[in-house]
C-alpha cells in the first residue's frame, strides 16, 4: 500500500514549474484563499500549522492573522521560494518554516489554528485516519481545523478532495461549523471543544448565547488559547 505520494513526485514538479499551481496568478487559486480566510471564525489567531504550504502564498496571508504560523512542505524549492516570499512581504519572523510531510509527528506546539489545504488527499485514507487520530487529541480546546481541497478526481491522487474531507469530518472530538461547496472546491470548518457560532461568541442579537464564550459586544473575536 502507499502510505502518501512521495517526496520525488514534488520535486519533480517543481522542478518543473517553479509556480506549479498558481496561486498567485489563477483566480481560482486566489478565490479559494479568500474564501478560506473569510471562513475562520476567529478574528486573529495565536499558533496556526499548515501542512503542504507550497510557496507560501496561503502561508502570508495567514500570518496577516495570526501571531506565529508553523508551515511545513516536503519540497525544498518549495521551502526556499516561501522563504522568499514571506521575506520580501516582512513576515519571515511571525513563520516557522520546516521540511515535513502531513503524515509525520506534527512539530509539537500547542496549535489553535489549523489549515490542511490541498494537502491531504496526496496520503492514503488509512494514514490520514491514523493521523488525525493521533494529532487532534493535542490541539488546545476551541482550535479551529480548516480542510479545504479540490473535487475533481486526479489520477496520482490517493483519494478525492471529498473523501478527504470525510475522513476529517470522522475525527473524534471534531464538531463541524460549516464550510462551503461549489463545482472544484469543498471547504470544511471545524472546532475542537464545544463549537460556538461567530454570531453567539460576538453577541450579535438574535444570537443564542453561550455562557463563558462571548466576546465583550462591538469587538472581534480573538482566540483566547496561549502562544505555543
Amino acid at each position: 500500500m502507499t502510505a502518501r505520494l512521495s517526496d520525488a513526485y514534488f520535486d519533480r514538479i517543481y522542478t518543473e514549474s517553479a509556480d506549479p499551481w498558481r496561486p498567485q496568478s489563477r483566480w481560482y487559486e486566489r478565490r479559494k484563499h479568500a474564501i478560506t480566510l473569510a471562513l475562520l471564525p476567529y478574528a486573529r489567531y495565536r499558533h496556526a500549522f499548515e501542512p503542504g504550504c507550497s510557496i507560501g502564498v496561503l502561508t502570508e496571508r495567514l500570518a496577516q492573522r495570526c501571531d506565529h504560523v508553523t508551515a511545513t512542505d516536503v519540497a525544498v524549492a518549495a521551502l526556499d521560494a516561501a522563504h522568499r516570499r514571506l521575506v520580501r512581504a516582512g513576515h519571515r519572523n511571525a513563520v516557522t518554516l520546516l521540511r515535513a510531510s502531513l503524515d509525520q509527528p506534527w512539530p509539537a506546539n500547542r496549535y489553535d489554528l489549523v489549515v490542511l489545504s490541498e494537502v491531504c488527499y496526496y496520503l492514503d485514507p488509512g494514514v490520514l485516519r491514523a493521523v488525525m487520530d493521533r494529532e487532534v487529541p493535542q490541539l488546545v480546546a476551541g482550535a479551529t481545523v480548516l480542510a479545504a481541497h479540490w473535487r475533481h478526481p486526479v489520477a496520482d491522487y490517493l483519494m478525492t478532495g471529498d473523501q478527504a474531507n470525510d475522513v476529517i469530518a470522522a475525527t473524534a472530538g471534531l464538531h463541524h461549523l460549516g464550510g462551503y461547496r461549489d463545482a472544484d472546491l469543498a471547504i470544511d470548518l471545524f472546532a475542537t471543544g464545544t463549537p460556538i457560532s461567530v454570531a453567539a461568541r460576538t453577541a450579535v442579537p438574535g444570537a443564542k448565547p453561550h455562557v463563558n464564550a462571548r466576546e465583550p459586544e462591538g469587538e472581534e473575536p480573538v482566540s483566547p488559547h496561549p502562544a505555543g
